[in-house]
């Protein structure tokens, strides 16, 4: 614990990716922890740094996304307590393929690369509890790139909001367990704010969600399923 932080194994614990991590993991990784600070608007990394660490997120959010020249922005996700990011670089070499930004005031730990390396040389074994959480992030990569080649909006926006309530849940309610403005949601799917609210308020309409600000329930998942489905 530091500063009021919530017990830094709950990030190790409490991500579903993660789940079932031994004991003696845990407070092998947490032995080599170190603690971050950011504040609002604050890079974590740019797109073509090395690879130094991978980081869980104590509080607040880092939005992970690129910008074109022009300052199109697409938004790839938005981390929120409890998730890992920054590992893909750290187990296959390569840059960052992203921005990493603080969005509002954020606690992280930090995992260094040669920590974690010379951890993995001592118990090779321990790849498998790994290996889940890169296999399920190109699973979501490789189903966004077939939906952004092959699906209408109406579709990539389900499919888009099914994969944010697999990995983040919903309360007793159905709301999605994440903070989700209609701008982030426009931006991962690459297109206009106006567009996705469009199809949000259709979608309410038809009865499959209800809209709040920055929040989105999930009235009927088996329609919203047939929805992505489609096209």
């Amino acid at each position: 614990m530091e500063g009021g932080l919530v017990d830094k194994r709950d990030i190790l614990r409490g991500n579903p990716l993660m789940v079932g991590l031994p004991a003696e993991l845990v407070e092998a990784l947490l032995a080599r922890c170190k603690f971050r600070h950011l504040a609002d608007g604050e890079y974590l990394y740019k797109q073509g740094d090395a690879g130094e660490a991978m980081y869980g997120l104590l509080s607040g959010r880092v939005s992970l996304g690129n910008s074109s020249r022009s300052g199109r922005e697409l938004l790839v996700m938005m981390a929120e307590p409890g998730d890992w990011i920054g590992e893909v670089s750290l187990f296959d070499g390569g840059p960052r393929s992203h921005d990493a930004v603080a969005r509002g005031a954020s606690q992280l730990l930090s995992i260094a690369k040669s920590d974690l390396d010379e951890l993995l040389a001592k118990r090779p074994e321990l790849y498998r509890y790994f290996l889940p959480m890169l296999c399920r992030k190109l699973r979501l990569a490789l189903s966004y790139v077939e939906a952004a080649a092959l699906q209408p909006l109406a579709s990539r926006l389900a499919l888009r909001l099914l994969d944010i309530k697999t990995f983040y849940g919903c309360d007793e309610h159905g709301q999605l367990a994440v903070h989700l403005p209609q701008e982030d949601l426009a931006k991962m799917l690459g297109v206009s704010r106006q567009a996705v609210s469009r199809e949000l308020k259709r979608l309410e309409k038809a009865g499959l969600v209800a809209l709040a600000y920055g929040r989105l329930r999930i009235l009927d998942e088996d329609a919203l399923r047939r929805e992505a489905s489609e096209g």
